[in-house]
């Protein structure tokens, strides 16, 4: 009898160990995401869910996404969780875009909400260099 209960409580606490793991790993931070993308024409847009402009690029985004991919990167970074990024990367307000080459030379920004025909003409004027 003291066996089993001795088993039973091994077995518990294991299934409780692999649970309290699993639960750590899925709210761990994610790291924040490296720009420019290496080879690779990016443009990146910095904001937060807080900033009216903020939300109303997303869509944009969303598109340019779709439209560009595997030409060009699209990659939005939410300053309330990478703050060190933003800073590192000289963000004054939001959203701001930063369009950078492949070669991950910075070439402009842009400050404020910026509407598709601007992302598009700004990329495709990357992509033909």
């Amino acid at each position: 009898m003291a066996g089993k209960i001795a088993r039973f409580a091994l077995a518990a606490l294991l299934l409780a160990l692999v649970a309290s793991a699993a639960l750590a790993a899925a709210t761990l931070p994610k790291p924040p995401p490296v720009v420019p993308v290496k080879g690779m024409v990016t443009m990146v847009d910095l904001g937060a869910g807080y900033c009216v402009p903020c939300r109303m690029m997303e869509p944009v985004l969303k598109e340019a996404e779709r439209e560009y991919r595997g030409r060009a990167a699209v990659v939005f970074v939410d300053v309330t969780k990478y703050a060190s990024l933003a800073t590192s990367l000289g963000i004054r307000a939001i959203p701001t875009q930063i369009f950078f080459d492949k070669n991950g030379k910075e070439i402009s920004r842009h400050e404020g909400f910026l509407d598709k025909k601007s992302i598009s003409a700004q990329l495709d004027k990357l992509l033909a260099r």
